[in-house]
C-alpha cells in the first residue's frame, strides 16, 4: 500500500506530508530556540555588568572576549549554503542531476567550513580557560552557538544521504525527490536564520 500524499498537497493543509511535518519540527525548534533567546534576554537585564568577570579580568563587550571576525565569516558560509541548497533543487527543477550534485557538494562543504571555524573558536575558548561554568555569559554562548552546531551537523547527515545513497531516488521517483531535497532546504534555512539572530545577538549587542 502506498502512503498518500508523499508529494501531492493534501486536501486540508495544501501541503504534502513531508512539507507539513517539517513545518511542525520546525515550529518545536523555534519554541526551543525562543526560549534560550529568551534566557539570554532575562540574564542580559538582571546583570549590572555584561559579559562580566571571567578568571579575575572584567569585560564591558562581547567582542573583547568573542572572535568577531571568525564570526562573520561564518555568516557568510552559511548564507552561501542557503543559496547553493536553493540551486541544487533548482537544478532538479531543469532535470540538471549533475548540477543538483555540484550544489549539493557545495552545501555539504559550507556545512564543514562553519563547523571547522567554530572548532577554531571553540579550541581558542577552552586554550585560554574560558568554559562554560567560568561565568553566565559563557554559559549562554557555549550552550546556543553548541546546539546551533549540533543543528547544523544534522543538515549535513541529511543532505549527505541525499547527495550519496539518497540520490537513487532521483531515478526512481523524481518527483518525490525533488520534495524531499525541498524539505531538506526548509529545516537549512531554518539554521542558517537561527545564526543570523545569534551573531548579532551574542557577538555584537
Amino acid at each position: 500500500m502506498q502512503i498518500p500524499y508523499t508529494v501531492e498537497a493534501r486536501p486540508d493543509t495544501g501541503v504534502n506530508n513531508a512539507k507539513l511535518g517539517v513545518w511542525l519540527f520546525l515550529a518545536s525548534e523555534i519554541m526551543l530556540f525562543g526560549g534560550l533567546f529568551s534566557a539570554y534576554i532575562f540574564l542580559r537585564v538582571g546583570s549590572p555588568e555584561w559579559p562580566g568577570d571571567i578568571l579575575g579580568h572584567t569585560y564591558t563587550s562581547a567582542s573583547e572576549i568573542l572572535n568577531v571576525p571568525l564570526a562573520f565569516v561564518n555568516t557568510i558560509v552559511l548564507i552561501a549554503s542557503s543559496v547553493t541548497i536553493v540551486l541544487s533543487w533548482a537544478a532538479l527543477a531543469m532535470g540538471n542531476f549533475k548540477k543538483y550534485r555540484i550544489y549539493m557538494g557545495l552545501t555539504v562543504l559550507a556545512g564543514f567550513g562553519f563547523l571547522i571555524i567554530k572548532a577554531i573558536e571553540y579550541s581558542d575558548k577552552f586554550s585560554h580557560g574560558y568554559l562554560p561554568a567560568e561565568n553566565n555569559f559563557l554559559g549562554i554562548y557555549f550552550v546556543m552557538t553548541g546546539l546551533h552546531a549540533l543543528h547544523v551537523i544534522g543538515g549535513m547527515i541529511v543532505n549527505g544521504y541525499f547527495l550519496g545513497p539518497g540520490a537513487k531516488m532521483w531515478k526512481s521517483d523524481p518527483k518525490r525527490f525533488m520534495s524531499r531535497i525541498e524539505v531538506a532546504g526548509l529545516y537549512w534555512h531554518f539554521v542558517d536564520l537561527v545564526w543570523i539572530f545569534l551573531f548579532p545577538t551574542i557577538y555584537l549587542i
